[in-house]
C-alpha cells in the first residue's frame, strides 16, 4: 500500500472529523456524517496498521477517532445559561402560549367545585353514605387540623411535593388520552367538595379555608396547569391543523415535558409553604396573604415574562437545531 498516496486521498475526510467531533453541537445530517468519518477513518486505520504501519500516522489517526468516538457518546451537559433561558423563556412561554387550556380548566374546576360543596351542604344525608358520624366528627375536629402538623415540616414538605408532582405528571402523562385527566381532576374536586363541605356545616369554615388556601392556591394551579397542558396534548392528535398528527403530537409532547419540569418547581414552592407557613403559628390572614401572593407571583410571572417571550417568537418547543436532530444511524 502506497501510505503517501493514502494519506494524500484521505487527509480532508480526516480534517473534517476532525473539525466534526470538536464541535459543541451537531445537526442530524452532522451526526451521521461524523458516524460515517468515524467508520471510514477506522478502516483506514486498520489498513495502515497492516500494511504500512507508520507511527505517526497511526498515533495521528488513533487521537482522531478517540476524539470522534468521545463527542458521538457524549452526554449533552446542562449549563447554567440554558438553565436560565428555560426559567425565563421556554417556560413562561408555554405557560402563556396555552394559557386558555389551563384557565378555562381551573375556572370550570372551581366552578364545579362550588356548586357540589354547596350541594353537599344542602344535603347533609349524602355524608352519611361517605362516613360514619363518628368518622365525620374525627375528620372535623381532629383529623383535618392535625394533617399539616403530625409530621415534621422538612420531610411533610417532602412528601407533599413528590405526591403532588406525581399528580400533575399523570396528568401530563395520560393527556394524550383525554378522559383520564377529567377523571382524575373529578376525584381532586371531589375530595376538596366533601370535606369543605363538612368542615362548613360543623362550623369550622374558617379552620378549613385558613389550612387550604395557603398552599392550594398554588397547588391547585399547578395541578389545573398540567390537566390544562395533558388536554392539548389530546386535542392535538384530534385537531393536528395544518400539521400531520404525528408532527403536531412531536411538537405539543415536546412542549409539554417542558411544562412538566417547570411544574416541578412551582410544586416545591407550594410545597414548602404547605409544609413551614399551613401549620405555622402566624394569623389566618397572613398565611392566606402568602398563599395569595404566591398566586399572584405566578401569574405575573406568566403574564409578563411569557407574553414577552412568546413575543419574541418562543413557543415553549425546543429549539430548531434540536428538533431536527436524529440518532445517527446506518442503513
Amino acid at each position: 500500500m502506497d501510505l503517501d498516496a493514502l494519506v494524500g486521498r484521505r487527509r480532508g475526510a480526516w480534517e473534517r472529523l476532525d473539525q466534526l467531533a470538536r464541535r459543541r453541537r451537531l445537526t442530524g445530517a452532522e451526526a451521521d456524517e461524523l458516524l460515517d468519518g468515524y467508520q471510514r477513518t477506522a478502516t483506514d486505520l486498520s489498513a495502515v496498521r497492516s500494511a504500512a504501519p507508520d507511527a505517526t500516522v497511526v498515533s495521528y489517526l488513533s487521537t482522531l477517532l478517540a476524539r470522534a468516538r468521545g463527542r458521538a457518546s457524549r452526554v449533552p451537559t446542562l449549563s447554567w445559561s440554558a438553565v436560565g433561558r428555560f426559567l425565563a423563556e421556554d417556560f413562561p412561554a408555554a405557560l402563556y402560549r396555552l394559557r386558555w387550556w389551563w384557565g378555562i380548566t381551573a375556572l370550570a374546576n372551581v366552578v364545579v367545585g362550588l356548586l357540589l360543596g354547596w350541594w353537599l351542604t344542602q344535603n347533609p344525608v349524602v355524608e352519611n353514605s361517605l362516613l360514619s358520624p363518628e368518622q365525620v366528627q374525627l375528620l372535623v375536629d381532629v383529623q383535618f387540623e392535625s394533617y399539616y402538623s403530625e409530621h415534621a415540616a422538612s420531610s411533610f414538605s417532602t412528601l407533599v411535593w413528590v405526591n403532588n408532582a406525581w399528580v400533575a405528571a399523570r396528568c401530563i402523562g395520560m393527556g394524550v388520552l383525554g378522559v383520564p385527566v377529567v377523571w382524575l381532576l373529578w376525584q381532586n374536586i371531589a375530595n376538596v367538595a366533601v370535606i369543605g363541605s363538612l368542615m362548613h356545616r360543623h362550623g369550622r369554615a374558617e379552620v378549613f379555608w385558613g389550612l387550604l388556601t395557603p398552599h392550594g392556591l398554588l397547588e391547585l394551579m399547578a395541578i389545573f396547569v398540567a390537566a390544562g397542558v395533558g388536554l392539548r396534548l389530546f386535542w392535538a392528535w384530534v385537531a393536528p391543523g395544518p400539521r400531520t398528527r404525528l408532527a403536531n403530537l412531536a411538537a405539543e409532547g415536546r412542549t409539554a415535558a417542558g411544562v412538566s419540569l417547570g411544574l416541578v418547581l412551582v410544586l416545591l414552592v407550594s410545597g414548602v409553604i404547605e409544609g413551614f407557613v399551613t401549620p405555622s403559628p402566624l394569623p389566618t390572614w397572613a398565611r392566606v396573604g402568602i398563599g395569595v401572593l404566591a398566586l399572584l407571583f405566578f401569574f405575573v410571572y406568566v403574564f409578563t415574562l411569557g407574553r414577552r417571550a412568546v413575543r419574541a417568537g418562543a413557543t415553549g418547543d425546543v429549539g430548531e437545531e434540536l428538533q431536527a436532530a436524529s440518532a445517527p444511524s446506518r442503513a
